[in-house]
């Protein structure tokens, strides 16, 4: 039986897990690297100097915390946005189709601007791991969203195979 919900409560928290997902990854491979929270840190720290909150206390926790909540926040709109068209294939699977080239050019795009950035003090976080993060986001994000439209298979195969619902 399908779950009742509303389309913004569960975006945010299908947003929440890719993001919580993300954050531990980058905490776990930080503290193996020796240094916990330098990922956050230094995105943090880029963040402000480009919003351009000199004012802000340049302490680790400031950086943290802002970009914590950006971090959250994008995710929150990337959730909403996936859950709008996945309620939307109800109506019209095709849909799904156009969410899958969506995806594909996001990660495209987000890998080149990660290779763009490698000179910047944002270099030093690895293609690969950025990869993996994204990867393991994604596939938590897509299983709980799966969970909640059990006809999500069979709205994705109508997608792919061009026909009508």
């Amino acid at each position: 039986m399908p779950h009742r919900h509303g389309l913004v409560r569960e975006g945010i928290y299908s947003g929440a897990v890719g993001a919580t997902v993300i954050a531990v990854w980058f905490l776990i491979v930080d503290t193996v690297a020796g240094h916990p929270f330098y990922t956050p840190r230094i995105l943090g720290r880029g963040l402000i100097s480009v919003l351009g909150m000199a004012t802000m206390p340049d302490t680790a926790m400031t950086e943290v915390l802002g970009y914590t909540l950006v971090h959250y926040a994008a995710f929150a709109i990337v959730g909403i946005i996936v859950v709008a068209v996945v309620h939307q294939a109800d109506r019209t699977p095709g849909i799904l189709a156009g969410l899958l080239v969506m995806f594909v050019m996001f990660m495209v795009g987000f890998y080149g601007a990660a290779a763009f950035l490698s000179e910047s003090p944002l270099g030093g976080l690895a293609w690969y791991q950025i990869f993996i993060a994204n990867l393991l986001a994604s596939a938590s994000m897509g299983w709980f969203i799966w969970k909640r439209h059990p006809r999500l298979t069979g709205q994705i195969n109508t997608a792919l195979e061009g026909r009508d619902a």
